[in-house]
């Protein structure tokens, strides 16, 4: 390990050098690569000098106890070569957990589609649970939320539901939500009051900037269409729903939330090229050592990972036994522990691994 923080160190060095040389400035790309690379080793190398200055004052403490002091002393400077001692042992864990490689991703915004599945109108419902769920999350933590795209059914809840997260880190945050939820309630239209079990999927994106997809005017088909259902009048009587299709995948992306088809187009044009990103990453994690599963989970849209038990108030996350008896504040966006809990034993896998 200190092999790889000397390394490290030594390469921090060489790309603060790089960054105050005039020369580099005259290529804008290859000065914020530079700049990025040395921002994201930069917290690495602080907490390593940190460690590097409590070894030295230990060998410093230890030094000291070689030489004739007075009972009061002695017993001082034992006190502090424990302190220290302590101190390392902390820092040695943190430097392992910061030298886990970072996901390139982390850093990004999110697409997230949230789409009712079984259960029909109670799913419905459960759906726009999880919509506020999420907002409620991302206003909390000082995000912004811009919906891209939605299928309402006429009682509050939606068959599908796709947002943007927009805010530093939130896929780091939020990239293990993706999954089957399942809620278990009575519905308001039960009149024999039977617990139902419905079900929603969640698929969490992170959000594909230009650098990382690149489509082909010639492989997109576009169809301008009258948007239907609620809207307001002026919505749904004008061809201003835009459908785009990706011929050579088949994906399909429809809007029509907006009044005006140029910012249709432009949501569904930032949808399909999340879509076609996370293709992509799905299938380069596919080619990795079939893809290693963790404790976590794999990501899978086909597993379970979450229960919402609304008669015993409870909500359970399957891939780490996690049980928490508060779900209406859980449901108000208060999802930290579940997602810390989720963060951290991913860390202790990749530990493992490392």
């Amino acid at each position: 390990m200190l092999e790889k923080l000397d390394f490290i160190e030594k390469k921090y060095k060489e790309l603060t050098e790089r960054s105050i040389d005039p020369e580099l400035l005259k290529d804008i790309k290859e000065y914020q690569k530079v700049m990025k690379e040395h921002a994201e080793i930069e917290p690495i190398v602080m907490k390593y000098r940190e460690y590097k200055k409590y070894l030295e004052e230990l060998e410093g403490a230890k030094e000291m106890l070689q030489e004739k002091l007075d009972d009061d002393m002695n017993e001082l400077v034992k006190e502090e070569i424990k302190e220290l001692e302590e101190n390392i042992a902390s820092i040695e864990e943190e430097l392992k957990v910061l030298l886990i490689p970072k996901d390139p991703n982390d850093h990004k915004n999110v697409i997230v589609e949230i789409r009712a599945g079984a259960g029909g109108d109670e799913a419905a419902l459960f759906a726009g649970d999880l919509f506020r769920m999420y907002t409620r999350f991302a206003e909390r933590n000082n995000w912004k939320v811009e919906v891209m795209s939605t299928n309402e059914i006429g009682i509050g809840g939606y068959k599908e539901v796709i947002f943007m997260i927009k805010g530093k880190g939130a896929y780091s945050k939020l990239k293990f939500e993706s999954g089957v939820h399942r809620v278990q309630r009575v519905p308001e239209t039960e009149a024999g009051g039977r617990i139902h079990t419905s079900t929603a999927t969640v698929a969490v994106l992170p959000e594909a900037e230009d650098v990382d997809v690149e489509i082909n005017e010639s492989d997109l088909k576009i169809d301008i269409y009258r948007s239907s259902g609620a809207g307001g009048q002026h919505v749904n009587t004008t061809d201003s729903a835009v459908r785009i299709t990706h011929l050579p995948t088949g994906i399909v992306v429809s809007c029509q939330d907006e009044r005006s088809q140029i910012k249709n187009r432009e949501k569904a044009m930032k949808i399909l090229k999340t879509r076609l990103y996370d293709k992509m990453l799905s299938e380069q994690a596919a080619e990795i050592a079939e893809a290693r599963k963790s404790q976590v989970g794999t990501g899978d849209r086909s597993e379970r990972i979450r229960t919402y038990n609304f008669p015993q108030g409870r909500v359970t996350d399957h891939r780490v036994n996690l049980t928490l008896h508060k779900l209406n504040d859980i449901l108000d966006g208060d999802i930290d522990e579940i997602i810390e809990t989720l963060i951290t034993t991913d860390q202790a896998e990749k530990l493992k691994e490392m």
